[in-house]
């Protein structure tokens, strides 16, 4: 027995779930229409909803909806995850359609041969077609004389096909009459029958289709609503027969560019899960030979029909053609476009050009980020500290670089002068021009030419570091130059320890330098693991065998010794060629100074080395017999006028 107190309890349980169950009400031809609705509204599969039908559809003749199905629905249970569950299960219509129920039907038709009846079988658990929804209809389309036996087997088979159960006295002028009302601009024909007199009969489909021929129809029949016309006649109302096609136009050519057209918007990228706002991408680089755009051709036009045949012609989409400006390039076909250098790509009024130069109209800084560029880019203003320039070609700066890297493979000049705040660094392919470099670190595959001097600076240069200029000094750091350096002044009254150093290769001599600390470490690693090795093989002398986990630490030694002696070879074999090549380098190298050199200037020209220990005026320095010799100031005759190549 239910007691009050567990009544209550069940009550307040009902009202919860009742409070956090949502319900919507839906309606549609079908129930799987509500139920779509149902879905879409509850954000839920159709799997996960229970639903009540309130009120039970049903349709007429043809099929017509006579009244929509009412439902009310809610989530089954606890509430479902909301859309991905929803997008990834799908909406679950194949088990709807196992859900519903169809009932068998009657069809009456009236024939020459006789009145025919079909019954059909129900689906899914539907109702049977009864003995008297047979009788009913027949008895509402003829008078004729019916044999009930014969009816009764065709209810209790249900097998879909006609057969006579009655006579009929045929009377052709009694057969149902058709007309047909071509509509919409010959776009639609309707079909209206009236019903037979006495003795007539339902058109067939024979009839139905030699009558629209026979008006001009001869397009776009609805099939399926003309065999359920002679199924299930219907009179005294137009039906669709006929539908023309409408006539498609084509697509415009479309020029699909394989590059950001919005110059305004910025990339950033995130480096350990933080945003860089140095790197805002705002260059967009391309390589000769990149395809820049591409056509989609324009569409034809699929011309339409109208019910009567008449051909409604369409228009064919428009064409387009890509414009293209300077550095770029069409394909024979004119459906691509090319970049025929390495630059940045714009697109200026409808134009794809490729610029080799590109120009920032002030400083390097958080406005423009950082610049990556695959040609020359000229920088009016100044290079902010923190930021990097690197280009493919030059790197022209019409104002100061500050505590900066920039990198190019052609040239870099800097009008004003280069404050590197210690860690700057400068690094070119070929000539580097600039007012002043203090405090930085410089790397040239060429000439370094400077016309106010070098302040404690680390500089290293393939060819020539030239200071001319009337405060053309170099003071303090070190100084590098595979054939020459020449300076107004070297050094300073305050003795500052200043390192020039001639007569070789500085990039072999530094790679040179790092090769040898890589081998000194290999050996170093080399020496443990045969320790280790040595200890491993005692031991199993000893217990004539190794544990699991020593096994495998003897083979990764093993595997890992035969990668670094392999690595030694390398080495080995890179620092000789670099030795034979220093050694064979037929630079003498010279140091000179125009004006003073100072004590506390340290020289060293290839093999030969001197500590300044008073002054020298207008001097030139040589090696000579692996001795450091002065000789009278030989001005340089290298001319380091700015030239702007590539």
């Amino acid at each position: 027995m239910v007691n009050m107190s567990q009544l209550q309890t069940y009550m307040k349980k009902q009202l919860d779930e009742d409070k956090q169950r949502q319900y919507v009400h839906v309606s549609g031809d079908t129930l799987e229409e509500a139920l779509r609705e149902a879905s879409i509204e509850l954000s839920l599969p159709i799997k996960k909803i229970d639903y009540e039908i309130l009120e039970k559809g049903s349709r007429g003749l043809m099929g017509r909806v006579k009244k929509p199905f009412l439902v009310l629905a809610y989530p089954a249970g606890a509430a479902a995850s909301a859309s991905d569950e929803f997008f990834d299960s799908g909406f679950g219509f194949d088990e709807i359609e196992e859900e519903i129920d169809r009932d068998g039907r009657v069809f009456v038709r009236l024939t020459p041969d006789g009145v025919m009846l079909k019954v059909s079988s129900p689906e899914r658990g539907g109702a049977r077609a009864t003995e008297r929804m047979a009788m009913e209809k027949l008895v509402s389309r003829t008078d004729a004389e019916l044999d009930s036996n014969l009816i009764s087997k065709v209810v209790k088979l249900a097998d879909g096909e006609f057969v006579k159960v009655g006579s009929l006295q045929y009377n052709p002028a009694a057969d149902a009459v058709l007309s047909v009302e071509i509509t919409d601009q010959e776009m639609k024909a309707y079909l209206t029958a009236l019903p037979p007199g006495r003795g007539g009969t339902d058109p067939d489909r024979d009839t139905i289709l030699s009558f629209l021929q026979a008006h001009s129809v001869v397009e776009g029949l609805k099939e399926e609503t003309i065999n359920s016309l002679v199924d299930e006649p219907i009179y005294k109302e137009p039906v669709l027969v006929a539908e023309g096609a409408r006539p498609q136009d084509g697509a415009d050519a479309r020029i699909v560019m394989n590059f950001e057209t919005d110059s305004g918007r910025v990339h950033l990228k995130e480096t350990d899960g933080r945003v860089d706002f140095k790197e805002l991408n705002l260059v967009q680089n391309v390589v000769e030979g990149q395809v820049l755009a591409k056509k989609i051709p324009a569409e034809r036009g699929k011309p339409g029909r109208t019910v009567t045949g008449r051909l409604i012609p369409a228009t064919d989409g428009a064409d387009a053609s890509i414009q293209v400006g300077k550095n770029v390039r069409l394909a024979e076909d004119k459906q691509a476009a090319y970049a025929e250098i390495n630059g940045q790509v714009t697109l200026v009024a409808g134009k794809i050009n490729v610029e080799p130069v590109y120009v920032i109209n002030g400083n390097v800084n958080l406005k423009t980020g950082n610049v990556l560029f695959l040609g020359t880019v000229l920088v009016k203003g100044n290079v902010d500290d923190g930021f990097n320039v690197k280009a493919a070609g030059n790197i022209e700066v019409m104002g100061n670089v500050g505590k900066s890297i920039l990198d190019a493979e052609q040239d870099v000049i800097v009008h004003q002068g280069i404050a590197g705040k210690g860690s700057g660094t400068i690094r070119c392919g070929r000539n580097l021009w600039s007012k002043f470099i203090e405090n930085a670190i410089v790397e040239a595959g060429g000439i370094v030419a400077v016309s106010d001097g070098i302040i404690n600076s680390e500089v290293s240069s393939h060819k020539k570091v030239i200071c001319r200029g009337k405060r053309a000094s170099i003071v303090g750091g070190r100084i590098r130059a595979s054939e020459e350096i020449d300076a107004k002044t070297l050094g300073s009254v305050a003795g500052s320890e200043t390192h020039l150093e001639v007569g070789y290769d500085p990039v072999s001599k530094k790679r040179l330098v790092e090769l040898e600390d890589r081998k000194h470490d290999l050996n170093r690693e080399l020496e443990e693991i045969d320790r280790n090795l040595g200890t491993l093989e005692n031991l199993k002398r000893q217990k004539g065998s190794l544990t699991k986990e020593k096994i495998q630490h003897l083979v990764e030694e093993q595997r890992r010794k035969q990668e670094i002696v392999k690595e030694l070879k390398r080495v080995n074999s890179e620092c000789e060629e670099i030795q034979q090549y220093l050694s064979e380098l037929k630079l003498h190298g010279r140091i000179s100074a125009s004006g003073t050199v100072y004590p506390g200037v340290k020289l060293h020209i290839k093999e030969a080395n001197l500590e300044v220990r008073s002054e020298f005026k207008a001097v030139t320095f040589i090696n000579e017999a692996n001795t450091v010799k002065v000789t009278k100031y030989e001005e340089t005759d290298e001319d380091i006028s700015i030239t702007r190549k590539g």
